[in-house]
């Protein structure tokens, strides 16, 4: 993540966009790009899903199924290191889409990253914006509002609760143990 601690927003010359999530939020997100950033910029995709969103034109489409494995997983590492993009984009819309897919791409390019959310809206990923991302993780994480306690309560339970089960497992083992004997 290239520029994470700064403010700067480099320019819109070479767009690589994750598409991890729900296809329509891209498909509604590139047209913007274009009228925003202007017809010069170059945009390539790196997706799970056949074919390319509407609205997206020539650039290069790596599908992730094409490069499975751990050489798989480097040759696409390789191709994207020499693309040379300056911003990345990347969806986080609450799916379990190519969730790890995003966020070691989003460490290993050399790119300015923005976090597209369900509503179409994006922020830029630098520390300042460190509240919003950590406002961002705990409502993905079901720890902001009303479903907090519940969240929570299950969280300090489980090693209780685990702890419960094995020593039952163990106990229903042994007696069973002690009658064959």
């Amino acid at each position: 993540m290239r520029d994470f601690f700064t403010r700067t927003i480099p320019p819109f010359t070479k767009v690589l966009l994750i598409e991890s999530g729900s296809r329509h939020l891209f498909e509604r997100l590139i047209p913007t790009l274009y009228e925003t950033h202007g017809e010069q910029i170059r945009m390539d995709l790196v997706t799970c899903y056949a074919g390319a969103p509407a609205g997206f034109r020539d650039g290069a489409v790596f599908n992730v199924n094409d490069y499975r494995g751990l050489p798989g997983r480097k040759r696409l590492y390789a191709e994207l290191a020499a693309g040379g993009y300056t911003v990345a984009g990347i969806i986080c819309s609450g799916e379990p889409i190519m969730a790890k897919w995003k966020w070691v791409l989003a460490a290993r390019l050399r790119a300015k990253v923005f976090v597209l959310n369900e509503n179409c809206d994006y922020f830029w990923m630098h520390w300042e914006r460190w509240r919003i991302m950590l406002h961002f993780m705990l409502f993905r994480a079901g720890l902001t509002g009303g479903a907090a306690i519940p969240t929570i309560a299950r969280l300090i339970f489980f090693p209780v609760m685990l702890a419960y089960l094995m020593v039952y497992a163990g106990f229903v083992h042994l007696r069973r143990k002690l009658r064959t004997i």
